[in-house]
């Protein structure tokens, strides 16, 4: 493995790390569940999984893959689905081929900033944007430079690429929208959603799930 590579366990499963994309952490699995969740497929053993709201082979798009943890678990949890990621980082990007390949997982992967590289249409597109804000008092930045700060730090309070993001899926028909943020930033993330007529359907821990317009309830 490249210098400064390491696994880390993500979903059951191991994923290769290097410095050049966030190390996945344990919040971000329950971006699989929400996903999980729409398609009507128990996320925990003995859970009574609910009535799926899309098709079997419904359309993914997982916007900053990174690593790749999410759409790779993604595409192996549900197999019938079409799986697609993309990232602004060819690095990044080159070690979530490489975890997809060793995993056998089929996804396509896109190098893209946001959505404005990307074709075809999506009923779910899920994303954990960088989204810390350099001036949170509490952020351990020492720690925090062991990985990527593209993969971190947004401008607006760390919420400047999850509103492009919310507008591009506003623009684009999407149906449901998955995104990670801190739990201070929730509240103005769901009040912008609102102005895309996008209303909160459930909230995981760091994770917004929302449906639009008409998908509502």
């Amino acid at each position: 493995m490249k210098e400064g590579s390491h696994k880390i366990d993500f979903y059951g499963r191991d994923f290769i790390v290097t410095p050049d994309v966030l190390i996945p952490r344990p919040e971000t699995e329950m971006m699989v569940d929400a996903v999980l969740n729409l398609c009507g497929k128990a996320y925990l053993p003995g859970v009574k999984p609910n009535e799926p709201r899309l098709p079997q082979d419904c359309a993914i798009l997982d916007v900053g893959t990174g690593s790749g943890c999410v759409a790779t678990s993604l595409a192996l949890e549900l197999p019938e689905t079409h799986v697609m990621a993309c990232d602004i980082s060819e690095k990044a990007l080159k070690v979530a081929r490489k975890n997809a390949l060793q995993l056998g997982a089929e996804v396509k992967f896109v190098k893209s900033d946001l959505m404005n590289g990307i074709k075809g249409d999506f009923d779910i597109v899920a994303a954990n944007l960088p989204y810390v804000d350099k001036d949170w008092d509490w952020i351990d930045e020492e720690a925090l430079a062991k990985e990527p700060a593209i993969a971190l730090y947004a401008e607006d309070g760390g919420l400047a690429l999850i509103k492009k993001l919310i507008d591009q899926a506003f623009e684009r028909l999407i149906p449901y929208l998955i995104l990670e943020a801190d739990p201070c930033q929730h509240e103005r993330i769901i009040d912008y959603a609102s102005t895309g007529d996008y209303s909160l359907l459930e909230m995981r821990g760091f994770v917004l799930v929302f449906s639009r317009g008409n998908l509502r309830g």
